[in-house]
């Protein structure tokens, strides 16, 4: 699953999958509920994605392509899913997000400048 989500969101979202980081988590089948009844009575599966990307660095129709394809892509890794299956693409304030302890902002303005990134 990790490898699928890497993949697509690198594929689609063109974001590199060297800082791409993600958590899988298991819910039994049984404690997952979706329109009233759970996964496991309803004999189907779903997922919940959350990606968090920085604002303004996707267009509209990347990200409905990317909803789409994850879609599809997980239905062939867990199965039949059910209807009310959730993927959030959370679009970040470059100011307020990052990584190694930069901003994404300060790392586009430095790659705009073409100066060397320093931790602050």
């Amino acid at each position: 699953m990790a490898n699928a989500v890497s993949e697509l969101t690198a594929k689609i979202l063109h974001k590199d999958p060297k800082v791409t980081a993600i958590i899988v988590k298991s819910v039994d089948a049984s404690d997952w509920f979706a329109g009233g009844q759970s996964l496991a009575e309803q004999k189907l599966a779903s997922y919940w994605i959350d990606i968090h990307v920085t604002e303004g660095t996707n267009t509209k129709d990347e990200k409905a392509a990317y909803l789409t394809a994850m879609f599809k892509r997980m239905a062939d890794i867990i199965g039949p899913l059910h209807p009310e299956t959730y993927l959030h693409v959370d679009e970040v304030k470059g100011d307020a997000y990052g990584f190694g302890g930069l901003t994404q902002e300060r790392r586009y303005i430095a790659g705009k400048l073409e100066i060397a990134l320093q931790a602050a």
